[in-house]
């Protein structure tokens, strides 16, 4: 199982090349794509379609080559294999038929938007991958988004991303959101703020409609005791409140911070809140 690059070409790992140059056959999810990828390493090997319509039946065309000694790779498009891509009906399949299998890692597109989404929680993550299309599974599934305080990362595709944005945002604005475009590609893009900005953010600009969308989720804020809830100055909301009324939502925070003296914790929780309830 080998990872290939969600982007730039160079992010391949030399062991990932060097496998690819021993095996006997690559097995992939699009023969087109991958024939391109072994093209631009100078490599020529017999390509096997894998994809998720086959992959039941063409995991024993992997399986007879095996038998006969020789060594397969498998790819998907980009990234990880099995991953939210094809690939875990074979590794079953193989492992069940008594051959062993391999991981040569490099490239998630999961893993590389947490890294830059600056969450630095340590409660661990949810990976979730693609929502439901529609009807009750998709309202199940934001519900439980909603609850779930760890951090969590989805894809989305871009004709259906606006959709998504509305839904995160009403059903939890206050929550920290990174969008990662395009991740290692030319027009990559990092962008976080709270979920109930994300709609009107994506529609300041077409361009931010394109491309392949990794969102991460950042974890819940921890709940305040009661008592540092309550310990916000008069003066401290005042303040707050007029600089949300014109300044983005940090930088807000800042001023407000400077020219009171609360705790930039307590006025960004509050910040939330209001943003939460304009």
């Amino acid at each position: 199982m080998v990872a290939t690059p969600i982007g730039n070409l160079a992010d391949l790992t030399l062991r990932a090349v060097h496998v690819l140059g021993r095996v006997d056959a690559v097995a992939c999810e699009d023969t087109r794509v991958s024939a391109a990828l072994l093209r631009h390493l100078g490599l020529d090997k017999p390509l096997l379609a894998v994809h998720e319509h086959n992959e039941a039946s063409a995991a024993q065309g992997v399986i007879e080559r095996l038998a006969q000694g020789q060594r397969v790779a498998y790819v998907s498009d980009a990234g990880t294999p099995a991953v939210s891509d094809p690939g875990a009906v074979l590794v079953a399949a193989v492992r069940a038929a008594g051959y062993r299998v391999l991981p040569i890692p490099g490239c998630s597109s999961a893993v590389t938007a947490l890294s830059a989404a600056g969450d630095a929680r340590t409660s661990g993550f949810t990976f979730v991958g693609f929502l439901p299309a529609k009807g009750s599974d998709r309202k199940a599934a934001l519900q439980a988004l909603a609850a779930q305080p760890q951090a969590q990362v989805l894809f989305e595709a871009p004709h259906r991303v606006q959709t998504l944005a509305a839904e995160l945002a009403q059903a939890m604005p206050q929550r920290l959101l990174s969008c990662c475009r395009e991740l290692t590609k030319q027009f990559e893009s990092i962008h976080t703020l709270p979920a109930a900005d994300f709609p009107a953010w994506l529609a300041e600009d077409a361009q931010r409609l394109r491309g392949e969308f990794v969102l991460v989720l950042h974890a819940a804020p921890a709940e305040a005791p009661a008592e540092e809830a309550d310990a916000l100055p008069p003066e401290a909301e005042r303040a707050l409140r007029t600089l949300l009324a014109e300044l983005p939502l940090k930088q807000a925070v800042s001023l407000a911070a400077t020219l009171s003296g609360a705790p930039r914790n307590a006025l960004y929780q509050r910040a939330l809140a209001l943003k939460a309830e304009s």
